[in-house]
């Protein structure tokens, strides 16, 4: 998927307004199934020759779709089969105009249609599926997605809910997926992402300004989301003004805090200061003689060492054990009014109270990291993963950003990003404390807590992707850097 897409992403009902709103704007819904027809038929012949395609229509708009596809790729000399779930007479509306149109014949959909095809266009259902796949729909399906036949989705890959991502039953794994004005949450979201592969998106003449009406809350997470903010240093300043942040470092797991100490240090925080048990502080500093330390046994001696106002953003959790100390620190902080990171271990912390954590957030502007164990332990929620992501957020006062391989980041006013640049290779040890550590280091320099959420998972896969095979935690420290260098470039700043 190309970075360079817009990032605001549509649900279904969204999409249905925006299509309503072109209409009432005078765009007819004719023109808008033909532009989306002719945008399909327009990226399949950019990737096959011509070959035997079979169009497979369902009974809605999705299928109107395919019936322009099949109308164009004939008159193009393709080879057409066109098989159509339901009755002809059925189709309503533009579906229907579109199928009086087709002078071919039509066969009803079934496994046995797939006999001969060098290419299928699913254009069954698309994103407007809600409820589980069945009969000749969910044989057809199933039986497309045990084949190696290459196949191009219209709109979302049927079987996947358009919204969550999520499979109904069965669903295509598409080589391609052609969508229309702006991508849907289900684009980027597990396992409808997996089922997507490439994704297109088609201009068909909707109006950009229909977004002012729609007002998107959930966007892909690209730099065009949160680069406004990005706090680049000016010429004027100084380490203090770059932030003054604080890392509450364990003392059997000190790998994690280090990891995390280094990111933000490399992200552009002025000082960094590792807090912890005497007796530890020395292997901290063993490898980073820019990195300051301070002792504290207790949560009062915690508190005491946030009493210097300079120190203005705190991240607790990793390597530093479920105990009663991790717990009390986290709300000693919490009410010393500093910016939060809270991650790991100080999450799991609250898993019997979790309400105790809540309310220590209120007023806050925290960011928590968890992982779908710790949010499970601290959230009990079911559910598609962006929802309960937000619910998450509101419920705790704070960002939440839910790690996977699609990560949502969501805040407590309901806006969401899904980043979805991560490779493989970030499944790794030590990633999600460079990933804390990148947070703290953005929210101490004054960037806002979505933003830095935001920011810093995308840097994560950009410094991933650009590293290739053999990524262990410290290769992301170590990129950081180049990574920032390139994002720079985007941001026109030299």
């Amino acid at each position: 998927m190309a970075g360079a897409y817009h990032h605001e992403l549509l649900t279904t009902a969204q999409m249905y307004d925006a299509d309503r709103a072109a209409i009432s704007g005078g765009i007819s819904g004719d023109c808008l199934m033909e532009a989306a027809g002719a945008a399909v038929v327009a990226e399949i012949r950019r990737r096959w020759a011509s070959r035997p395609v079979l169009i497979a229509c369902g009974p809605g708009n999705n299928g109107g779709d395919g019936f322009v596809v099949a109308r164009l790729l004939k008159a193009a000399g393709w080879p057409v089969t066109l098989a159509l779930l339901g009755a002809r007479e059925a189709l309503q509306g533009d579906a229907r105009l579109n199928a009086d149109r087709w002078d071919g014949e039509i066969v009803p959909l079934s496994i046995e249609v797939l006999e001969g095809a060098g290419l299928v266009v699913d254009a069954l259902f698309g994103a407007g599926l809600t409820r589980p796949l069945d009969g000749a729909g969910l044989a057809f399906i199933s039986a497309l997605a045990n084949t190696d036949i290459p196949c191009v989705a219209v709109d979302v890959p049927s079987g996947v809910h358009g919204d969550t991502g999520m499979v109904l039953g069965s669903a295509v794994f598409a080589d391609l997926t052609v969508t229309f004005f702006r991508r849907k949450p289900g684009h980027l979201l597990m396992p409808g992402r997996s089922r997507s592969g490439e994704v297109v998106v088609a201009d068909i003449g909707i109006p950009e300004d229909v977004l002012d009406i729609i007002k998107p809350r959930t966007h892909a997470n690209t730099p065009g989301l949160w680069l406004s903010d990005f706090p680049w240093p000016r010429a004027e300043a100084h380490k203090y003004t770059r932030g003054d942040a604080v890392i509450a470092g364990g003392s059997a797991m000190t790998g994690a805090g280090r990891l995390a100490s280094w990111a933000a240090r490399r992200v552009g925080a002025g000082l960094v200061t590792v807090a912890g048990r005497p007796e530890v502080l020395s292997q901290y500093t063993a490898d980073a003689p820019g990195l300051l330390t301070l002792p504290f046994r207790t949560a009062e001696e915690f508190a005491e060492i946030l009493d210097d106002d300079r120190k203005n953003a705190v991240l607790i959790g990793p390597g530093g054990g479920v105990t009663r100390t991790t717990h009390d620190i986290v709300i000693a902080a919490a009410q010393a009014g500093k910016m939060l990171v809270i991650d790991a271990d100080a999450l799991t912390a609250f898993r019997d109270a979790p309400g105790e954590l809540f309310a220590a957030l209120d007023g806050t502007r925290a960011v928590l990291t968890p992982h779908e164990g710790e949010f499970s332990r601290l959230f009990k929620m079911t559910g598609d993963k962006l929802t309960r992501a937000r619910k998450a957020a509101k419920l705790a006062n704070a960002v939440v950003l839910l790690k996977g391989a699609d990560t949502v980041i969501a805040a407590p006013d309901g806006r969401a990003a899904i980043n979805f640049n991560a490779p493989p290779t970030l499944a790794t040890a030590g990633a999600g404390d460079v990933l804390a550590g990148t947070i703290l280091g953005l929210m101490a320099q004054g960037m806002p807590p979505f933003e830095s959420a935001a920011a810093a998972a995308w840097l994560s896969g950009e410094i991933a992707t650009a590293f290739g095979p053999g990524l262990v935690a410290e290769d992301i420290c170590a990129g950081i850097p180049a990574s920032l260098g390139r994002l720079q470039k985007m941001a026109g700043k030299f």
